[in-house]
Formats: structure tokens, C-alpha cells, sequence
């Protein structure tokens, strides 16, 4: 049936033959519904306007069109405050002023330290302060993230499951990622927050995306059982690597597809490259 799928790659560099193979893949599984496409700019200090344009220009020479305008993060802080918002009226997030430095030396003190599935999650230690301690260190603008209390999260949503269409139906466990961040003091957002407001406001049915992100889908399901958001479905598909095997980042300069189109590669012989012919 029908789908409604996206891509959504970040204008902070060049994309790769991963990020082709991506956007082909949602666009196919879209199945002759609607293809979207949403721009994640929110980072400025990376984003870039002449890597928006070269994205752009790539994705028309795979042959790939999407609806217009695609969706900019950048124009929606608004709706991920009013995420945040929501949740803290719940009592599910909590100011966290730890520093990078301060988490690593607790991580390090600690015998055994929990551990998900990118390695050490956050111990904790934020989530216990006093609410008059947290509203004196806010007041003097001390810098801060806001965490989600997954374990209150929990008790407040009960089971969950979602579909993978490769894996099968999966039970969440959200623990399995900790206290993750929602916003930053400075930025309203996280990947985690502003993925599923944008899938909600999109519409999507169906999230395709690489395996590499399978875990983060069980914090998803969680936030949009709390913000009461539709439930897409997920398809987590492969990852391109190189020839030594190792998942392709912006760094891969060679395998861009401006150089390969510099190297007068046609869109059908990029394609065959990443197994989309």
C-alpha cells in the first residue's frame, strides 16, 4: 500500500553513496505515496546554505523529487519548546548541569556503570536534586540540558511495542538509552525530541532509516506515547560501508556524490553502486 516516507539528511557536508542509498530507499518504499524530505539544520555552527543547495542539486540528479518546500528544523523551534513544555508540565524531564567532564569522572568512579548500546549512560546525577535547588541554579542562568526521566516515563505509559518491518514486532525499552537529552539551554531540541514531532507533523507512516539507529526507536515510541503522536512504522535498513567495512561518514571526500558526479558517474551507475539499479 501506499506509504508516506522521508529522508532527512543534515546540510553540514557533502553526501555519500549512504546517503543515497537512504533517500532511494524511502523514496521506493514510499511505494508510490508521498516522498518527503526534511532538511535537519538546527545545528548553525555546522549547517551550512551551500551544502542545502549541493544536497539539493545531488538528490534532483539521482532522480529523486519530493514534495515542496521540504520541511526546515530551523522554522520550527517553536513546536519542539511546545513539546518541552508538555513534558515538563508531566514532570518527566529534569535540568541537568552536568558537564561532559563532570559525567566522564562519575562514569569513571563508578564500579559498574550502566551501559546501553553506544556505550555508558548517564548516571544519574542531576535527577535527584531538590526543586529548590534546581530553581536557584536556573534562575542564575547556570547552563543546562533538560533529560527525560525515563524510569517516571515508564510508569507513566506502561508496555509499548512497535513494528520493524525487517525485525518484527519489538517491545520498547527505552532504559536501554538512560536519561537522554530533550533541549539544551541554547538549542530546544535533540535528534530525539525533534524526530518524532516532525514525523507526527509530517504524517509519516513509514520511518526508514539505518540500522545503526534501530535503539534509538525504542525512546521514540516512548515520546510519542507521552506527546500522544501517531505511531509510524519502521523499516531499518543496511548501511553502505567502505572497503575496509567501516560505515560511511562525510569524511569519505572520494565516495561524495559530487565527486562521483564529478567524475562523470551517471545516476544509473550510482544507483547499481549501492544495489538500487
Amino acid at each position: 500500500m501506499p506509504e508516506t516516507t522521508r529522508f532527512a539528511p543534515s546540510p553540514s557536508g557533502q553526501l555519500h553513496l549512504g546517503h543515497a542509498y537512504a533517500a532511494l530507499f524511502a523514496a521506493r518504499a514510499a511505494q508510490g505515496g508521498r516522498f518527503l524530505l526534511r532538511l535537519e539544520d538546527i545545528d548553525r555552527s555546522r549547517c551550512r546554505a551551500e551544502f542545502e543547495t549541493a544536497l539539493l542539486e545531488d538528490l534532483a540528479w539521482l532522480g529523486l523529487r519530493w514534495e515542496a518546500p521540504p520541511l526546515r528544523q530551523s522554522e520550527r523551534l517553536t513546536a519542539y519548546r511546545d513539546a518541552l513544555e508538555r513534558l515538563r508540565a508531566l514532570g518527566l524531564v529534569y535540568p541537568c548541569f552536568c558537564t561532559r567532564r563532570a559525567i566522564a569522572e562519575e562514569i569513571a568512579r563508578a564500579d559498574s556503570a550502566p551501559h546501553g548500546p553506544d556505550g555508558p549512560l548517564y548516571p544519574g546525577l542531576c535527577r535527584d536534586i531538590s526543586e529548590r535547588e534546581r530553581r536557584e541554579r536556573l534562575a542564575a542562568g547556570e547552563s543546562h540540558a533538560w533529560r527525560l526521566d525515563v524510569e517516571a516515563a515508564r510508569r507513566r505509559c506502561g508496555p509499548l511495542t512497535w513494528l520493524d518491518l525487517e525485525a518484527g514486532e519489538q517491545v520498547a525499552q527505552p532504559e536501554l538509552l538512560g536519561d537522554v537529552v530533550l533541549a539544551r539551554k541554547d538549542v530546544p531540541t535533540s535528534y530525539h525530541l525533534a524526530v518524532v514531532v516532525d514525523d507526527a507533523a509530517q504524517e509519516i507512516t513509514l520511518v526508514t532509516r539505518g540500522v545503526d539507529l534501530f535503539h534509538a526507536t525504542h525512546m521514540h515510541r516512548l515520546l510519542q506515547a507521552l506527546l500522544e503522536l501517531p505511531v509510524p512504522r519502521w523499516h531499518h535498513h543496511r548501511l553502505i560501508t567502505d572497503a575496509d567495512g567501516e560505515r560511511l561518514a562525510k569524511r569519505h571526500n572520494a565516495l561524495s556524490l559530487r565527486a562521483l558526479r564529478a567524475a562523470c558517474h551517471s545516476p544509473a551507475e550510482v544507483r547499481a553502486m549501492v544495489g538500487m539499479d
